[in-house]
């Protein structure tokens, strides 16, 4: 099976330092499109955390927001909160990025991180948030199944 580019899974824990760099796992960086020319898109996740986008695939998402109608206001506001946040970071020889100060306050992340891959993007999240967020989400062997069967997804 070939590997595809810009597809991200597992979870990684990371310190975050005195700069706001954090470390990219590798096999995510190994796993990025060359078209990507080693850069990710950060920004304001729908949840509390941060999504980073390949720059290629970020390039996708800004395409699909200029399908949406700059004249209705709701529309308009989401496109706003999206893009406004949208930080463009190059990992260094390291493998680090830079999250800006806001973005870090956000998603309020100091000095610990949890990064997850999720398929086209990966979220960083404060470990303590993450598990509020599951804990209110609890899905039943039972729920699982029935999402699965019911968006025809083979696991």
């Amino acid at each position: 099976m070939a590997s595809r580019t810009n597809t991200f899974s597992g979870q990684y824990q990371y310190s975050i330092d005195s700069k706001g760099r954090i470390n990219v796992p590798a096999k995510f960086r190994q796993s990025l499109s060359p078209d990507s020319d080693d850069t990710f898109v950060i920004t304001r996740g729908l949840d509390p955390c941060l999504w980073i986008y390949p720059l290629e695939e970020w390039e996708r998402i800004e395409d699909n927001l200029r399908n949406l109608s700059f004249l209705r206001p709701k529309e308009r506001q989401f496109i706003r909160q999206i893009v406004r946040w949208a930080t463009p970071a190059k990992y260094d020889k390291q493998g680090r990025i830079t999250i800006p100060s806001t973005l870090l306050e956000i998603a309020d992340l100091q000095d610990n991180a949890i990064i997850i891959g999720y398929l086209n993007k990966i979220e960083v999240w404060n470990p303590d948030n993450l598990e509020s967020e599951a804990a209110e989400v609890d899905f039943s062997d039972e729920e699982y199944e029935s999402l699965a069967t019911q968006n025809q997804i083979r696991l």
